[in-house]
């Protein structure tokens, strides 16, 4: 839960502006409005990642998961990249957007702070979870692919507690392919 929360509200906050310019400009008719935020897309996309491999996480098994949690990681250290690269380029870049404005104040959104956060707290869970994650229980076999079964055991139809057992585990007892021969 903690992951999941984590690394939602990263992805929300890297899909808002992290830096505004405070500009006051006069509207002139037919002059575009000049861009006054700033964002950096690559931050979403990573954050994107990360969220994805929480969802991964909770169908995959064995050295799968731990892989999907590895690329989770190293998604969620880009994230916390972008949120150290940030202050250092997207000031500059809007302030270029901008000719002509003189030396305009740039400063972090609300948005920006909320990702940093975010994205450190994301880092800890999902290192956790890489960590943790091999001794995790599976999803059970009844959510695998028709293909990816095992053969059922077969029913005998006298015993209903074997008809019972079979219908909780996903089969048909009733099916005539796991019934015994006669």
């Amino acid at each position: 839960v903690a992951g999941l929360s984590t690394s939602g509200l990263t992805a929300i906050a890297a899909a808002r502006p992290w830096f505004h310019a405070a500009v006051d400009h006069k509207l002139v008719p037919g002059v575009r409005e000049p861009e006054t935020s700033a964002d950096m897309p690559l931050a979403l996309a990573l954050a994107l990642v990360v969220l994805a491999s929480w969802g991964a996480l909770l169908v995959t098994r064995g050295r799968s998961r731990r892989f999907v949690a590895g690329i989770g990681v190293l998604a969620a250290l880009g994230v916390v990249a972008c949120t150290v690269a940030a202050p250092l380029q997207l000031p500059d870049r809007l302030r270029e957007q901008l000719a002509g404005s003189g030396d305009v104040p740039v400063g972090p959104t609300i948005w920006y702070i909320l990702s940093v956060v975010g994205a450190v707290l994301s880092v800890l869970a999902i290192t956790l979870a890489w960590r943790l994650a091999p001794g995790w229980p599976a999803m059970g076999s009844r959510y695998d692919a028709p293909g990816a079964r095992r053969t059922p055991d077969v029913v005998d139809p006298d015993d209903p507690r074997a008809a019972w057992t079979a219908l909780d585990e996903g089969r048909d007892p009733t099916d005539p392919g796991s019934r015994p021969a006669p």
